[in-house]
């Protein structure tokens, strides 16, 4: 059934992979290259348009040779973004700069800053230079309290009780602005918790479903800070990807979310992700203790209604939680192994 499924994704995103909206020779520039999102969107642009049509940035070089263009970059900086743009003749960017929940209540005016301020940049310079397409991450954590769990309309009420929420919510409206206001071309999409095997948890409140897999390898024992039985939608990281180059790759025409698309991937709690990982572990042991990321996990959708992606540019996710769990034990362990190979 996996297999169906990948089969018939991989034929709807043929739709987009020779969009007329992108040419050979299209500059990009990943800003947060360092980040969760960040290196594996940069790998995937760099093996679809080339390495030295992407121009990789952070705040920081990285902890090993880059492996194609790299500009050290504070998103902050307005005028050393426009000039790394001008320097290099970027036509698209990838904003994916950001402080994640958990994190952002540690210092929610900081994380204002860098959430919202890099975002302004990036819509401002974008409006000057007349960039082709920008590209910025949303979140579930636009949704709160009051906003239905199950399902989550792509038009509901939304509520945030984070910084990090209330950053990404006038966001959107941000971008839906430059869109209406500028013609901006301005894409986004609603993350849900996101999973990788490429990177550590970056402080977000979904982060344990990553944290989880690098202790089962380890030491074969986690706790968790949310309840066993709390859902919330999961994404794994390629699912993600391809979600994102679908959407950039989009004609502008077929593009009517001009604020950010839901996307679902899957929905799981603690225990059923503890199951599926036992299935490869039998021997870990979990346990629970609670803290303040579980007041934010409550307040989060359990699901997503992303039905306008799926009609608009043809989104299906591709991995489930058995999948997803298979696969990053064993790229996991691929890795561990390449690490002891090179040490």
């Amino acid at each position: 059934m996996v297999r169906i499924i990948r089969l018939l994704i991989f034929r709807l995103s043929k739709k987009f992979e020779k969009s007329p909206s992108m040419t050979p020779n299209e500059k990009i520039l990943v800003i947060g290259a360092l980040g969760q999102i960040g290196q594996a969107l940069t790998t995937a642009l760099r093996t679809r348009y080339g390495t030295m049509q992407v121009i990789a940035s952070d705040i920081r070089m990285p902890d090993t040779p880059a492996e194609g263009p790299f500009e050290v970059l504070n998103v902050l900086d307005r005028e050393a973004l426009k000039r790394i743009i001008v320097d290099n003749e970027v036509s698209i960017v990838y904003n994916l700069a950001a402080i994640l929940s958990a994190r952002g209540e540690q210092d929610p005016i900081g994380s204002w800053q860098i959430n919202m301020d890099g975002l302004l940049n990036t819509l401002e310079v974008g409006r000057e230079l007349k960039l082709k397409r920008i590209f910025w991450p949303s979140s579930i954590a636009v949704f709160g309290p009051n906003t239905p769990r199950t399902l989550t309309p792509q038009h509901t009420v939304t509520d945030p009780g984070t910084i990090y929420g209330i950053s990404k919510l006038a966001g959107e409206r941000w971008c839906a602005y430059y869109h209406e206001k500028y013609g901006l071309d301005v894409r986004s999409l609603r993350y849900p918790g996101l999973i990788s095997y490429e990177s550590l948890p970056g402080g977000g409140t979904t982060d344990y479903a990553v944290a989880i897999f690098h202790e089962a390898l380890k030491t074969g024992s986690y706790t968790c800070y949310l309840k066993e039985d709390t859902p919330l939608p999961m994404m794994y990281m390629p699912d993600a990807i391809r979600a994102t180059l679908a959407l950039m790759e989009a004609p502008a025409t077929a593009v009517r979310q001009r604020d950010s698309y839901n996307l679902q991937g899957m929905t799981f709690t603690p225990a059923a992700l503890t199951a599926a990982i036992r299935a490869h572990i039998p021997e870990l042991e979990v346990s629970y203790a609670p803290d303040f990321r579980q007041a934010i996990a409550d307040s989060w959708p359990a699901s997503m209604d992303d039905r306008a992606a799926r009609e608009d540019w043809g989104w299906m996710p591709g991995y489930d939680l058995e999948g997803m769990a298979a696969d990053m034990i064993v790229r996991l362990r691929e890795r561990a192994m390449s690490a002891s190979f090179k040490a």
